[in-house]
């Protein structure tokens, strides 16, 4: 049976709503079976999440914009109610990776990606970074972190992610989808 991933974002302008797609196109072509779901339904395509979206995924890809280096509301809103799962431990040893996007290159990108990563541990999930095997990680010029994947969308919010951040973001998809293979 092929692993679930839940791709899990809140995307303000389109660009993490991007980078949730090109991590779930990933992990389709890693022969896993990916869940796309935001927050807050914004557009006819995007299905909110639920607990048990989040109770039965084989592995979870998080992402939000930058909001002064901490995630969306929306994003902490969810993550308060999941109590219910961190009593069960329904969470734990799930492998999962996190990105975001920002404005501008200096717009807290990896302290968001460390502010991700909180509720993760705190579910005892298995935090998975960005390996430098991944040869666009030393060669961006734009968003990419060992921490997770990253865009800037600079100060007009463009969506258009760069070659390298696409190619990361691909490459976290394909991890996630491994590490879960190989747990489950």
């Amino acid at each position: 049976m092929s692993p679930r991933i839940l791709v899990l974002y809140h995307s303000s302008h389109g660009s993490v709503k991007a980078m949730a797609h090109d991590i779930a196109d990933a992990v389709l072509a890693a022969g896993a079976e990916p869940l796309l779901r935001t927050f807050v339904a914004r557009a006819s395509d995007d299905i909110e999440v639920t607990l048990a979206d989040l109770q039965h995924c084989d592995g979870l890809a998080f992402g939000s914009p930058t909001r002064f280096g901490m995630m969306a509301y929306q994003a902490k809103q969810f993550w308060e109610s999941t109590s219910e799962l961190w009593l069960k431990g329904a969470l734990i040893d799930k492998p999962a990776v996190v990105f975001t996007s920002s404005s501008s290159m200096h717009g807290g990108n990896e302290a968001t990606l460390l502010n991700l990563s909180l509720p993760l541990l705190h579910h005892g999930m298995l935090l998975l970074g960005v390996p430098y095997d991944t040869p666009e990680l030393s060669s961006t010029q734009s968003g990419g972190t060992p921490y997770g994947a990253s865009h800037v969308a600079g100060l007009n919010n463009s969506s258009d992610l760069t070659k390298e951040e696409r190619a990361i973001c691909r490459a976290v998809g394909k991890r996630l989808v491994t590490i879960a293979r190989k747990l489950k």
